[in-house]
């Protein structure tokens, strides 16, 4: 099954019609690190992850594993661990997954340029929690917690994204 997700920040699963985020920037198909863009494309549903701190496992067929402390994804085009995770400290340019601002409490990981990762084309490319008033992402779809919560009960291996670049009928 697909998520669909369109630029006019609506994201549709069967009968749920949700409100998310996108990058700042838009949705493109010519997606670079740092350009702030959610990228265009269907993109596999990898696992999810989240803080067993502040919440209980989501309920899914995906793969679940708890964030740690120490937990990174690397954003460095030119290392070699580029768009994978990392333990931290990493001396490498990363995004820390233990974050105080509770948008990753849960993370899904998407199928987005890794196999095998391509340097520049983009990283840390999740769906995760919505900041308040759905402002931009940095290039992920974010949802607010319950209906990222709601999405996810319905989602289990072979199931993706499709980010589309242009819009659909209701």
């Amino acid at each position: 099954m697909d998520i669909a997700v369109f630029p006019d920040n609506r994201l549709i699963l069967g009968t749920l019609k949700l409100r998310c985020a996108l990058g700042a920037t838009g949705i493109t198909a010519a997606k670079r690190e740092g350009d702030k863009a959610t990228p265009a494309g269907r993109f596999a549903l990898r696992r999810v992850l989240y803080r067993a701190d502040r919440l209980a496992a989501p309920r899914t067929a995906l793969p679940v594993a708890p964030i740690g402390t120490g937990d990174g994804w690397c954003d460095a085009p030119g290392d070699p661990q580029y768009n994978k995770p990392v333990t931290l400290p990493y001396a490498a340019s990363h995004e820390r997954l233990w974050r105080e601002d509770h948008l990753y409490d849960i993370v899904v990981v998407l199928g987005y340029n890794d196999a095998p990762p391509v340097a520049g084309k983009g990283s840390a490319i999740f769906m995760h929690v919505a900041r308040p008033g759905y402002a931009p992402t940095e290039g992920c779809v974010a949802l607010a917690l319950a209906d990222l919560e709601a999405v996810l009960a319905r989602c289990g291996p072979g199931d993706c994204i499709h980010i589309h670049a242009g819009t659909a009928e209701d």
